[in-house]
């Protein structure tokens, strides 16, 4: 016989293992909450904006095929940045005990569509160090650039500043957390219909029903001790 679940089972079987179901969630947000807050390394971040722009004198002006030509030098300037003709000389200058890929890997950079900034960012461990790193990147790709490209149109428009109490930028505790709690609801869910799946007891009329396709005709009620022991009393008498 086709078995089929009816919304009324699944809302049973919710209702039956809703405790299984918010232990579970539960001890999710307590798992995540203890990674994010104790076994995670918080990360930093420090950000510098770079102006790439030709330099001009008074008399001359801008024109537009001038800005075309510095946003297509952007992404060549990007893969610069990143390059260890930079980064080696970053990892001389701060005596970092880093691979040049391994620097790379620290530094994003970026630039909305359409603009001459590029934003260059770091993220490490210690935010003084997150500074120190995408400041002296900044400083070397500006000298260095004039050789690579014998061009001189890198101006530095906003260094990164330490800051005295930095908020982390990962993890993210609250996503963390929340995340969990939707991974451990499903879980419960998913277990408790699991153990629902597995329990082959017979418990009701209608489990009979199911199981042999056949009517229940009639009931034979539980009889206690004490009713037990009051009717055989009575015969007795």
């Amino acid at each position: 016989m086709e078995e089929t679940i009816s919304l009324q089972d699944i809302f049973y079987t919710l209702k039956k293992r809703i405790g299984l179901i918010t232990v579970t969630t539960i001890a999710a947000i307590i798992i995540a909450a203890i990674i994010s807050f104790f076994m995670i390394t918080p990360m930093y971040q420090a950000t510098t904006q770079i102006l790439v722009n030709q330099q001009n004198t008074p008399s001359q002006q801008v024109t537009t095929s001038e800005i075309q030509t510095n946003l297509q030098l952007i992404n060549t300037y990007s893969e610069i940045i990143k390059s260890p003709a930079i980064l080696d000389i970053v990892i001389a200058e701060l005596d970092l005990d880093l691979t040049a890929s391994q620097l790379s890997s620290k530094i994003a950079v970026s630039n909305a569509n359409n603009s001459q900034i590029v934003s260059v960012s770091v993220q490490d461990a210690n935010h003084a160090v997150a500074t120190d790193i995408v400041n002296t990147v900044s400083d070397v790709f500006k000298e260095e650039v004039i050789d690579l490209m014998k061009v001189d149109n890198v101006n530095i428009l906003s260094p990164a500043v330490h800051v005295e109490n930095p908020a982390p930028v990962s993890p993210n505790k609250t996503l963390n957390m929340a995340i969990a709690a939707v991974l451990g609801l499903m879980i419960g869910v998913g277990i408790a219909f699991l153990l629902e799946y597995l329990d082959t007891t017979v418990k009701t009329e209608k489990d009979i029903e199911d199981l042999l396709d056949l009517p229940v005709i009639g009931l034979v009620s539980p009889i206690s001790e004490k009713d037990a022991e009051k009717k055989s009393s009575r015969r007795k008498r």
